[in-house]
């Protein structure tokens, strides 16, 4: 079966990559687990904004009724951000199932870039990525995020690991699977909310155009697998690390207590940590996606 069947290309997306104009792939996962309506889909469109303000096309991928989505109208927008948490988290297994059942998915990290690669797209921008969980050497928590970025073709900007996160099993995760990870002005592994985590990136890279030459040189050698690219959230948002480890340590304590695990475990932490730093998170984890939109939008272009 063609790609042009199974995925559902928007005519600005598909019109954009025919004539190999810049286009960038953006989560659903956002809208409808990461915050509540409306400020969910007013995040979106706003992201899709700044995208075209900085020379890109945006395609937000989700599953609808069991159609890949490469390019969301401002309906469907709406539509996931008015259901919510009642979609399905859709990562690289549940796109299938998805699709059989005829059923709705906002997809994760792992699953936009799945899509992405598929529609053509080689820039995917995102808040943060998945990664080993806290204590996973005895849970085996690890997001497929990871996995995917080490088999497919997709340069992932975000703004490093969520800091409820191990961020230093994560790198070396990453480093074991053969990804690459870019500070873009920095040679620090940002965490998410905060600029600093206390471990370095592989390489610095200080323009769109230096990055954009390595996604073009990883192509022609055939290097398999993606390229993370980690951008600090704006300084002017960036939040005192010993206020939110505090929130983050207190609302891994009481996910323990409810028994909370698996793929539920990212958006309840990050929901407590925004209750606890009363909704200052939120500020923060919307304009670092904007941040990051903007980088990657920037490093499209320079393709």
């Amino acid at each position: 079966m063609s790609k042009s069947i199974v995925l559902s290309i928007s005519d600005e997306v598909r019109a954009a990559l025919e004539s190999n104009k810049p286009v960038i792939a953006l989560e659903s996962t956002i809208i409808s687990h990461g915050m509540p309506y409306p400020k969910n889909a007013e995040t979106a469109l706003e992201a899709e904004r700044i995208a075209r303000e900085n020379g890109a096309i945006p395609a937000t991928i989700a599953i609808i009724g069991g159609r890949p989505c490469i390019g969301l109208t401002r309906d469907q927008i709406d539509y996931l951000g008015k259901k919510g948490t009642v979609v399905t988290k859709a990562s690289r297994r549940d796109i299938p199932v998805l699709a059989v059942k005829k059923a709705d998915g906002a997809t994760t990290v792992a699953g936009t870039m799945l899509l992405a690669a598929l529609a053509g797209i080689r820039v995917f921008a995102t808040g943060g990525i998945g990664g080993v969980h806290r204590g996973a050497e005895t849970t085996m928590d690890i997001s497929a995020d990871l996995e995917e970025l080490a088999k497919t073709p997709v340069a992932v900007v975000c703004a490093g690991a969520k800091s409820i996160l191990d961020i230093g099993l994560t790198l070396e995760y990453l480093e074991t699977k053969g990804v690459a990870v870019i500070g873009y002005r920095t040679d620090e592994m940002p965490a998410f909310y905060t600029r600093k985590s206390g471990f370095n990136v592989d390489y610095r890279m200080d323009t769109p155009e230096e990055i954009a030459e390595l996604i073009n040189m990883n192509a022609e050698l055939g290097v398999s697998g993606g390229v993370l690219i980690v951008n600090p959230i704006p300084e002017e948002y960036s939040m005192d690390e010993n206020i939110i480890n505090k929130a983050i340590d207190s609302a891994i304590g009481e996910a323990k207590r409810k028994g909370i695990t698996g793929k539920e475990t990212t958006p309840f932490l990050l929901e407590k940590v925004r209750e606890i730093t009363s909704g200052s998170s939120l500020e923060a984890n919307i304009e670092l996606v904007f941040n990051n939109v903007r980088l990657a939008s920037r490093i499209a272009a320079a393709l």
